[in-house]
């Protein structure tokens, strides 16, 4: 259309030419290239999200709308992201994939995907004398991107390293108003202990119950995550495992 000069006519506008569809491709490709989504997640889009995840809870059919949503909503001077909380393999990761290039492609949005083991590993790394980034160089494009993804937050053992990292991450993107996407396995309550429910009396349960995401991050974190994300609960079984299981049937 554009005879590779990236541009097209458009009879009556004020220019007489616009970008060319294929320029708009090529720049969304090259985004969806700096978002670092890995190769496993490729395919993962809004569009075949119930394709992947047939007769899931209505919980997870309900995320699904809740994901679309935020993309038609999406208001970068918001600041407000999305906490996907659900167990192994309720699709968190396929749907904040699918937001994330969605936003590329219809609000050419900057965005970044990050493992948050993986990151951590990064930025431990750069501590090695023998390791050219620095843990800034690291950091700066989780600080910078418009729209991030953490995917698997809290999955690393706390320490007090982890959680000073956390608390740098989420508070400076908090402060700088932008938009954090997050999906974690463990359940959105208080650490162990902060309640009613964790009163001596209760000390039994308290041995036996899942980690929260309180326990992973803290509390302080996690009433940090409530003032920047909504909540989306994703509840259902591990569809992995279960056409893992279906195809050895």
């Amino acid at each position: 259309m554009c005879a590779g000069s990236g541009w097209k006519a458009v009879p009556g506008s004020e220019h007489g030419v616009t970008r060319c569809d294929c320029q708009l491709r090529a720049r969304a490709a090259a985004m969806i290239v700096a978002a670092r989504i890995p190769k496993r997640y490729e395919h993962c889009e809004l569009s075949n999200f119930t394709t992947d995840f047939p007769g899931a809870d209505r919980s997870i059919s309900l995320s699904q709308i809740t994901a679309a949503r935020f993309v038609q909503e999406f208001d970068p001077r918001d600041g407000k992201g999305l906490l996907l909380v659900g167990g192994i393999g309720t699709g968190k990761t396929h749907l904040a994939v699918g937001i994330l290039k969605e936003l590329i492609a219809t609000r050419a949005t900057a965005c970044l995907f990050c493992d948050y083991r993986e990151l951590l590993k990064q930025i431990q790394n750069s501590y090695n004398d023998s390791v050219q980034a620095t843990e800034l160089q690291v950091l700066r494009p989780v600080f910078d991107a418009e729209v991030l993804v953490l995917d698997e937050l809290g999955a690393v053992k706390p320490s007090e390293w982890v959680w000073d990292t956390v608390s740098l991450i989420l508070n400076t993107r908090y402060n700088d108003n932008r938009t954090t996407i997050i999906t974690t396995n463990f359940p959105d309550e208080p650490a162990a202990g902060t309640g009613s429910e964790f009163s001596p009396r209760s000390s039994a349960f308290a041995a036996t119950r899942r980690e929260s995401l309180g326990d992973r991050i803290g509390e302080r974190m996690r009433s940090r995550l409530h003032e920047m994300c909504r909540v989306v609960k994703m509840e259902g079984p591990d569809f992995r495992t279960k056409f893992k299981s279906a195809s050895f049937g």
